[in-house]
């Protein structure tokens, strides 16, 4: 059975990869994974957000991408060392920091995908993630990591799990099943989605064998991180379900 989290939308899936920013246009002054970002990606027509999670000091789960602050600020300390109240007026001239709670109640009509970060996120994202389980995806690198994520939920109260993208161990596994043409049955039993780079350090992910065992089992198929219109067409034609992009604006143009 489908999951909610992808009926009721347009297919392909265009998911504003940490959502949309001046950046992408030469302009710095709003920063990824903010208020401002979602704002500015609902308002371009993005029905899906990617977005990643960390844990503060204060153990509130933060919509924050890196481990340590060092990239945006140049600030080498880990997040989990600094007081939300801090990383809030770091962030207050740049589009304003989110908690995963705050992102849900701002944006009642997008789909979140969000990723855990830290295993330190799993726990304490339950609950901010039970009332919402149906707009909700949980994606990991780390599956243990997802799947403490959607324990933690469940355990919250949540009416139905939130959908999930396999880590890097269901991607492996799909991806030598479906070479050798056996069934990836067990690998991808309660997955939703897989979310790849078509190509990772020389081996390419997206190949029509794989689609296919995806798609046999009800598994999307979703393409990281492209941002040239035409390779967003050539994929879509391809047969990816859906693309994470930077720059989601052109996305929509491309492929709607």
């Amino acid at each position: 059975m489908t999951h909610p989290f992808f009926t009721g939308t347009r297919h392909p899936r265009v998911l504003a990869h940490r959502g949309l920013t001046p950046a992408n246009d030469g302009d710095s002054s709003v920063w990824e994974n903010t208020a401002a970002a979602f704002a500015a990606a609902h308002a371009a027509g993005a029905e899906y957000i990617e977005t990643d999670c960390q844990v503060t000091a204060d153990g509130d789960v933060v919509l924050f991408h890196d481990e340590t602050l060092a990239r945006l600020v140049g600030d080498p300390r880990p997040v989990a060392s600094v007081r939300t109240r801090e990383l809030e007026n770091l962030l207050a001239e740049h589009g304003g920091l989110l908690t995963v709670a705050d992102a849900l109640d701002a944006f009642p009509e997008v789909r979140f995908n969000i990723d855990v970060k830290t295993p330190a996120a799993a726990v304490p994202l339950g609950p901010a993630l039970a009332a919402h389980a149906h707009r909700v995806l949980v994606t990991s690198f780390s599956d243990r990591n997802r799947v403490a994520a959607l324990d933690s939920t469940e355990r919250a109260g949540a009416e139905i799990r939130p959908a999930t993208s396999g880590g890097r161990s269901v991607i492996a596994r799909l991806r030598a099943l479906s070479a050798a043409r056996l069934s990836p049955a067990r690998a991808l039993r309660d997955i939703d989605a897989v979310q790849i780079p078509e190509v990772h350090r020389g081996l390419r992910l997206f190949t029509p064998s794989l689609l296919r065992a995806a798609h046999r089992h009800g598994v999307e198929v979703h393409v990281w991180t492209v941002n040239d219109p035409a390779d967003m067409t050539r994929l879509v034609a391809a047969g990816a379900d859906g693309i994470v992009t930077d720059r989601a604006h052109a996305a929509l143009s491309a492929l709607f």
